[in-house]
């Protein structure tokens, strides 16, 4: 029987165990999505203000996650996928965890409203109070929908680093967060598939264990059948240009092969429940019949850095060109 994280136990943390709070593989792609869009806004912004405005942006994020695992320690010690992290696994208090966000919390919208505008410094606050509060408290053990709803916190970064650039945040920066509030179901709900024996245990009520595999995999195939496009319409109205187009097409033509694929077969139909060693383990070792589901989690991770890579590259050589 796992041992229930208590709020007062005392750290015995490093130094990587805080950095690892802020979840960075989920910050790399915060960084990733937001330069993209402070650059592809092309607002004139100074180097060193920019710099700084992605600094706030990532710092944000970490917050965000702090606060997630604070509040999540009981629930991550009973998953395999989430059982190694700092407070789960006792090495951070929870009290501490939660001091720490909040503290990168404020450090990081007051610092992004002061160097940039309060437009940006307003959008960071409302992405980390809808993350730790809204979807963290509210959504996750409430409803199936919880990651559609919730999906939002991590669409913000591209509006935000628009914002820090222009002051604005016109239809072409929520176009940006459609395309990652639209990948977010069908990235989550698969990688949800070959999770769900984790996720009952929890008590989360993930689509895959409310809905059961079935529903889930239908799900998928529809919410990528939308998705795409969505993706591709940036090269259609003049915000990406020919490389985008070729990468959004040809990327969402593998992407929607891959989601009919996963729809036709039997993943998630029996969760597999066997230990795994290690997080790279627990996301990616999976038994043959939920290999669809596995794939298409990792290929959505790849089309969706491409598609903002292309947009970063356009965007920047245009720049270089002035």
């Amino acid at each position: 029987m796992t041992r229930p994280v208590a709020a007062s136990s005392i750290s015995t943390a490093q130094p990587e165990d805080f950095f690892q709070l802020l979840k960075p593989r989920v910050m790399s792609l915060v960084i990733f999505t937001a330069v993209t869009g402070l650059v592809v806004a092309d607002g004139g912004i100074g180097w060193l203000t920019a710099a700084i405005a992605i600094l706030c942006i990532a710092v944000g994020a970490g917050a965000a996650g702090a606060l997630n695992m604070a509040l999540e320690g009981d629930t991550d010690a009973l998953m395999r996928r989430t059982r190694g992290r700092p407070v789960a696994a006792g090495r951070v208090g929870k009290n501490d965890a939660m001091t720490f966000g909040v503290i990168l919390s404020i450090f990081s919208v007051m610092l992004l409203g002061m160097a940039t505008n309060w437009l940006a410094g307003g959008l960071l606050a409302l992405t980390i109070v809808y993350y730790a509060g809204f979807y963290t408290q509210l959504l996750k053990r409430r409803t199936p929908q919880n990651i559609v709803i919730g999906g939002a916190a991590g669409a913000f970064p591209p509006v935000i680093g628009w914002a820090a650039a222009t002051g604005s945040a016109p239809w072409q920066a929520w176009l940006l967060f459609l395309i990652i509030f639209l990948w977010t179901p069908p990235h989550s709900w698969a990688l949800a598939l070959y999770s769900a024996g984790d996720y009952a245990k929890a008590g989360i009520p993930m689509m895959p264990v409310a809905r059961g595999a079935k529903s889930t995999r239908l799900q998928i195939l529809l919410y990528s059948l939308v998705f795409v496009p969505v993706a591709v319409a940036p090269g259609l109205t003049g915000l990406g240009g020919p490389v985008y187009l070729a990468v959004s097409i040809a990327g969402g033509a593998g992407f929607l092969f891959l989601a009919f694929r996963l729809w036709r077969s039997r993943a998630g139909d029996q969760p597999d429940k066997a230990e795994a060693v290690g997080r790279e383990a627990a996301l990616y070792d999976v038994r043959a019949e939920a290999k669809p589901a596995r794939n298409l989690f990792a290929f959505s991770i790849l089309y969706l850095m491409a598609l903002f890579a292309a947009l970063l590259v356009e965007s920047m050589t245009s720049l270089m060109r002035l």
